[in-house]
């Protein structure tokens, strides 16, 4: 612990730790436009300056460490006028354009400008002018603003790991460029967050509104399953924005561009009333009508002959009113595995990341089976990315090669190898064997194939047999290391088997749905935002349809009930790592379209059988009787290590990705223009690197 001296203060900190962070542990703020928490050091902009004891010339607190004895000011004369002087500066070739800039209102210029400002400038020589660059879809570029931060650069290269950012020429002559490339990262809206200016600005929402405008609600996002941490931002109805919110256990402060943007697919292809399909055509109905009309065609069908199948973007709250729904007629039909994954209710450990997403920067080796996380679930690669950058961390690939942004060692392409894994032998053993941490993340593209359930024990062998699952048990609780990952792709598929939205006693999974459904013995299906599903295979079956956009499943309905998507509802959601977070109403549904569960607790009556809960807050305690987990919220509850996973043949077949398009993986990235351009811009043509990056 150094200890100093700022502005007349005596403070002891950490050693390492630079003067700006110090001042910062004083409750003093110190001016910045380089310098960023979690990019490395540049030491460009100079705002930041102070004076110190013995230096003969101000010094740039961002770059320099401390040291024990140091005199710190930051509040003199002289440090005011070097700001003044600084920000003189970067405003000679600043246009004045704040009225028609996006950033305004959020610019952190403006805002150093008027607090450490000066009221005029000695500088009458004509503005430099800066050509604009092209960086793709999602940011719009205005280079004359630029002040040459080069946060930006550092966060293309430290955080999302593709060097497409750089800085050309030197001086008055120094621009930032991609060389008129797109930038190809999932994280590239984070450039638009970083840039202290407004340089770069977010192309979809160029014009669109006014920080001061908007509703500002926090919430969590459901385009995968990580659970990021976002802001909504509303305007009436409409939802504007999407930005990221600080959690420093999931997403840090960054999110991936499909979670920012897919937003506008919220005002498309919605459905706003009820549907029912009469003469072979979908016509326009009322609630009643389409009540009478699911009642009369289930009346006296037996619940074996009843189904349902709960879809990726569900609440828990939708999903355990649809089970008690499902209960009350008497059908033992559910899933809520839209992908066919082979996962187990019961066993928590066996479906959980349990390492959790923060836990990544303590592991040391890492196994990725039949998974690209990239694409799967960007902030979890963004950490395994972070992890890297420290040092001393390996990672071996089974299953498809893919440019992860980190270096990565090939071991084998099936379910061979991790057969010879389980075994205690073959290419990665070595690579577990020699770590302390190890950890191995297995993703759907292993377990959503008719093999699935052995290749999840297989993977649970080699976690036992590598030490993956370390001392710590408590009460048959893991409280100890625990490698052992399921990386989730669907944001409701924790939740859905924490309330055992699984096959009950004599049921049916949705591979026997499907059969079930294509040979008569399922005559009704009910399908709550299930678009992923062959709806080919659903034969002549009558088909209930409740979701919010018009996608797959709306095609193939008999009746369509209109709901909400996850900005116009309260829900619970559970991550990939167990987490229960709460996502909050932003706007409301359009149209007739209503909450999901309140649609489902009046379909009950239409059936004779109300549901128990009444509000919100009833149903809410249904959800911590069902299981006590959603009783914590926000935190990560250890699961118990048992027994998962199955014996049998392996099919030879290699592991693949579920994900062959980042940016359309649900109803609402497929009904976004803005996905849409992503998706031209990046996917199409795209040949998918092989080998490892360095």
């Amino acid at each position: 612990m150094a200890k100093l001296t700022i502005d007349g203060r005596d403070i002891e900190v950490e050693d390492g730790i630079t003067v700006l962070q110090a001042c910062e542990l004083a409750g003093i703020e110190i001016p910045r436009f380089c310098y960023h928490e979690r990019l490395s050091v540049a030491g460009n902009c100079r705002m930041c300056l102070v004076e110190m004891d013995r230096s003969p010339k101000p010094i740039a607190s961002c770059a320099m460490p401390v040291a024990e004895g140091m005199v710190i000011h930051t509040d003199t004369p002289g440090v005011k006028k070097a700001r003044q002087g600084v920000m003189e500066f970067l405003l000679i070739n600043h246009p004045l354009d704040c009225p028609i800039c996006d950033q305004g209102g959020e610019c952190d210029l403006q805002d150093q400008a008027m607090a450490y400002g000066f009221d005029s400038s000695r500088f009458e020589e004509n503005k430099r002018a800066v050509k604009e660059k092209y960086m793709g879809p999602l940011i719009k570029t205005i280079m004359t603003r630029c002040i040459h931060c080069t946060r930006c650069i550092r966060l293309a290269t430290e955080v999302a790991g593709v060097e497409e950012l750089g800085a050309l020429g030197r001086g008055e002559h120094l621009e930032i460029s991609t060389l008129e490339r797109a930038i190809d990262s999932e994280l590239s809206g984070n450039l638009v967050d970083v840039c202290p200016v407004g340089a770069l600005t977010s192309k979809p929402y160029a014009f669109a509104a006014r920080p001061w405008e908007l509703r500002k609600t926090p919430s969590v996002d459901v385009m995968d399953a990580v659970g990021s941490n976002v802001r909504v931002d509303s305007r009436g109805r409409e939802v504007m924005r999407v930005l990221p919110r600080l959690h420093e256990d999931i997403n840090e402060e960054w999110i991936s561009d499909k979670t920012r943007h897919a937003c506008d697919g919220l005002r498309r292809q919605r459905l706003d009333r009820p549907y029912v399909r009469r003469d072979g055509r979908l016509q326009e109905a009322s609630w009643d009508e389409a009540f009478k009309a699911i009642a009369d065609r289930l009346s006296g069908l037996s619940g074996e002959r009843i189904a349902a199948v709960a879809g990726d973007l569900c609440d828990a709250e939708s999903m355990l009113a649809l089970k008690d729904l499902m209960a009350a007629l008497g059908s033992p039909n559910l899933d809520c595995r839209q992908d066919g994954a082979r996962l187990e209710d019961g066993r928590r450990a066996g479906y959980l990341f349990n390492t959790t997403i923060a836990g990544i920067e303590r592991a040391d080796a890492a196994l990725l089976i039949g998974t690209n996380p990239r694409w799967e679930a960007a902030m979890v690669n963004a950490r395994l990315r972070k992890r890297f950058l420290m040092g001393g961390f390996r990672v071996g690939v089974i299953g498809p090669q893919v440019d992860l942004t980190y270096r990565t060692e090939y071991l084998g392409a099936g379910p061979d190898t991790l057969k010879e894994l389980a075994e205690g032998h073959g290419t990665g053993a070595e690579l577990l064997k020699q770590a302390k941490k190890p950890m191995l993340v297995l993703g759907m593209g292993a377990l959503a194939r008719p093999d699935g359930a052995v290749v999840l024990g297989l993977a649970r062998k080699a976690a036992e047999a590598f030490g993956l699952v370390q001392d710590g048990v408590q009460d048959g609780v893991q409280d100890g290391w625990n490698g052992f990952n399921v990386l989730h792709t669907a944001a409701a598929r924790v939740g859905g088997l924490d309330l055992g939205f699984l096959p009950q006693a004599g049921g049916r999974d949705l591979s026997g749905i499907l059969e079930g459904a294509g040979t008569g013995e399922i005559e009704a299906v009910f399908l709550l935002g299930a678009d992923e599903i062959d709806m080919a295979a659903l034969g002549p079956a009558f088909v209930v349809y409740q979701g919010h956009h018009g996608d797959a499943g709306a095609h193939r309905a008999d009746v369509i009930l209109p709901g909400a998507a996850y900005t116009e509802k309260n829900g619970t959601y559970v991550n990939t790592e167990g987490r229960v977070q709460l996502g909050r109403l932003a706007g409301f549904p359009p149209g007739d379209a209503r909450e999901d569960w309140t649609i489902l607790r009046a379909l009950s009556e239409a059936f004779g059988k109300p549901l128990p809960y009444n509000n919100l807050g009833e149903l809410r305690q249904r959800l911590v009787q069902a299981n006590e987990v959603f009783g914590a919220v926000d935190q990560i509850e250890p699961a118990p290590w048992g027994d998962f996973g199955a014996e049998g043949a392996l099919d030879p077949a290699p592991f693949t990705s579920p994900v062959d398009n980042f940016y359309m993986t649900d109803p609402i990235s497929r009904a976004s223009e803005t996905m849409a351009a992503c998706t031209e811009a990046f996917v199409s043509g795209r040949v998918e690197a092989t080998g490892t990056h360095g």
